[in-house]
């Protein structure tokens, strides 16, 4: 009978642990996910932890480990951290107290709030870029999941760089369904920043089927195809009017394209640049100068985005 309640208590303990890892909210760990097949973790610069002192909630302190490793803790001022596991910080500042005899016999807990130093960053083009933390086998999908998955504006790459080799950034391939790419989904570790890369744009506004952003992902549009992929112009619009609006050094600027002589083969197609926006007016439509040219430049931020296949 004793061995059996010995074996109910372990798996009841096992299955609480589980449980609270299961519920730490997102950029946090509790005890029990670090102590549970994650034993090789350590605590690290920006960990953000909570000391107590069992009976003696004076000495209760959240703290954060700064930069150089240490922490300041009521009576025994600074104490270095960083590097140690739980059990190794906690064995520390019990014998910091006790050899100071400001308390007798303590028994010190140490919870990791946030796992800072075992986190890593993912920036650029993610629903929610942060730091996410890497507490047990994370791969480059499961990060950028965590962040809410990819905007409509991210590019087909993402830089890795690695906390140990900052000097040699990694570029590994995406596409719109990640899963197309098994071999780009490689281990995270501690401390590696992941960049998702934007797209090159190009926008089409005006008198089109479908205004649009076009992601370059084939690295190269022309007017035509840009046209093309928005639907076509309407019979309402002014072919000899169409512009592409350009920003450069000196601001905004304007270039005709003889879009009519384009579509009847009679002038050759013009390559957009990145940023370019493509302008049809209406047969009824105005030059654009000054305020008008700032309303085509705010109608092309809010237009769908559409991906060009290479």
């Amino acid at each position: 009978m004793v061995v059996f309640l010995v074996l109910v208590s372990a798996v009841v303990a096992q299955n609480g642990a589980a449980r609270d890892a299961d519920h730490s909210a997102p950029g946090q760990a509790s005890n029990a996910a670090a102590n549970t097949g994650l034993a090789v973790l350590r605590l690290g610069a920006g960990d953000l932890i909570e000391v107590s002192v069992y009976d003696v909630a004076e000495l209760t302190t959240k703290t954060r480990i700064a930069g150089n490793g240490e922490v300041y803790l009521p009576l025994i001022d600074h104490v270095h951290l960083a590097g140690l596991t739980i059990e190794e910080a906690e064995t520390l500042i019990q014998k910091q107290l006790s050899d100071g005899g400001f308390v007798k016999d303590p028994h010190v807990t140490v919870f990791v709030n946030e796992y800072a130093s075992q986190g890593a960053s993912i920036l650029g083009e993610v629903a929610r870029p942060g730091i996410y933390p890497v507490l047990g086998e994370q791969r480059l999908f499961d990060l950028i999941s965590a962040a809410g998955g990819l905007t409509d504006k991210a590019g087909r790459s993402v830089t890795l760089i690695h906390r140990s080799e900052p000097e040699k950034p990694i570029s590994l391939a995406l596409s719109r369904n990640v899963a197309d790419n098994p071999g780009s989904n490689v281990t995270i570790s501690p401390g590696d920043t992941l960049i998702v890369r934007r797209a090159e744009i190009v926008y089409v506004v005006g008198d089109v089927g479908r205004p649009s952003g076009l992601l370059m992902e084939s690295g190269r549009v022309t007017v035509l195809q840009a046209i093309a992929l928005a639907g076509g112009t309407t019979r309402t619009a002014n072919l000899g009017g169409a512009r592409i609006i350009r920003k450069g050094p000196e601001g905004m600027t304007e270039t005709r394209v003889p879009l009519k002589k384009i579509l009847r083969a009679q002038a050759p197609d013009v390559p957009m640049q990145a940023n370019d926006i493509l302008f049809v007016p209406g047969s009824v439509g105005k030059a654009i100068v000054g305020h008008s040219l700032e309303a085509v430049v705010q109608a092309a931020a809010t237009v769908g985005m559409v991906a060009v296949i290479p």
